[in-house]
């Protein structure tokens, strides 16, 4: 596996900060941001792609591109895959669709997302929807999942970029296993642009359908890792949807990686993929940062803390949710 976050770009690193509760968002400093109300947001810095990336490629891609080849090439050095080893690959066999791994078409999958709109463009289109924190006095505080205090913006922590990608890779060529993909699904519900089900719809048939793809039941899951952007609008839709499919079960945490690095937009499943993997394999899950006054009718019991819990997760669902109704909901296990 392999990251290119606010928070670092190693997965180990990274993930040591999220359990340490470090937030990714400070002030922008990759362009004069001055004559907009928001000045914040989860920037990737001190990147470096030497020794990655031909020079000459660096200076002519975009940022997204040498986010995600970066990030692709550390993978596939963390799962053995030399140059030397990728002579001898069949690449008929390597793909980038999960699926065709499981139905047995693949035997080596390079999967991941990208994004970066740290831009004036980027920056100016999400105000003009309304969509940004304007706490520019207080940065780390900018992004609050499931707290009241959402300012009066729909989506808080500005915007970061990121990437990761993580391999199928067979056991027979001794890679590690972080854990086992054990499989998830895809809906949308086409309800609004922007705004969520009331009802919540959606997410929770894609939660469901992930379950029963996968031959879960909803008891085995102890650990969720949310979608949770801080919003008003689909934060506690998005809480509900969890108690209408797994209930009230004691064992069961939640956390939100955006807490602290933000919205990724186009990356933010595939890096919260790899928190959820972290967490299965230390034994750690990582706090919710800024979480002080909760939203009303939200029963914090399933919530972490502001500190990072011990857990033998057991499965671990990721979800992602976006704009258009389009979701996604993943499940992951410790390899056996």
């Amino acid at each position: 596996m392999s990251v290119v976050t606010p928070l670092g770009h190693d997965s180990d690193v990274f993930y040591n900060n999220l359990l340490e509760g470090v937030s990714g968002i400070s002030e922008i400093e990759a362009f004069d941001c001055t004559q907009f109300p928001t000045r914040i947001g989860g920037e990737i810095k001190s990147f470096s792609t030497d020794g990655w990336v031909a020079p000459k490629f660096s200076r002519r891609m975009d940022k997204f591109m040498l986010y995600l080849l970066t990030a692709g090439k550390k993978a596939l050095a963390d799962a053995g895959i030399t140059e030397e080893v990728m002579e001898t690959l069949d690449k008929a066999k390597c793909g980038v669709l999960i699926g065709s791994a499981m139905g047995g078409m693949k035997d080596l999958m390079l999967c991941g997302g990208s994004d970066s709109v740290m831009i004036p463009i980027g920056l100016g289109g999400f105000v003009a929807c309304r969509a940004l924190s304007q706490r520019n006095n207080d940065p780390t505080k900018a992004s609050r999942p499931w707290d009241s205090d959402h300012i009066i913006c729909k989506v808080v922590g500005a915007k970061s970029v990121g990437t990761f990608c993580i391999l199928w890779f067979p056991q027979k060529r001794g890679a590690a296993i972080y854990a086992e993909f054990l499989g998830g699904s895809f809906t949308c519900d086409a309800y609004h642009m922007t705004e969520p089900h009331p009802d919540g719809a959606g997410v929770i048939l894609c939660i469901e359908k992930a379950l029963e793809q996968s031959g879960v039941s909803r008891e085995d899951v102890n650990y969720i890792n949310a979608h949770a952007t801080s919003t008003p609008a689909g934060d506690l839709k998005e809480y509900n949807a969890l108690i209408h499919c797994f209930g009230q079960n004691p064992e069961l945490r939640v956390n939100s990686t955006k807490s602290m690095i933000g919205h990724l937009l186009g990356a933010s499943g595939a890096v919260e993929a790899v928190a959820a993997v972290q967490a299965i394999r230390t034994g750690w899950i990582h706090p919710n940062i800024n979480l002080e006054n909760p939203d009303e009718g939200m029963d914090t019991k399933l919530l972490v803390g502001p500190k990072k819990e011990r857990l033998d997760v057991k499965v671990a669902l990721s979800n992602s949710f976006g704009f258009g109704g389009h979701n996604s909901s993943i499940l992951f296990a410790p390899y056996k």
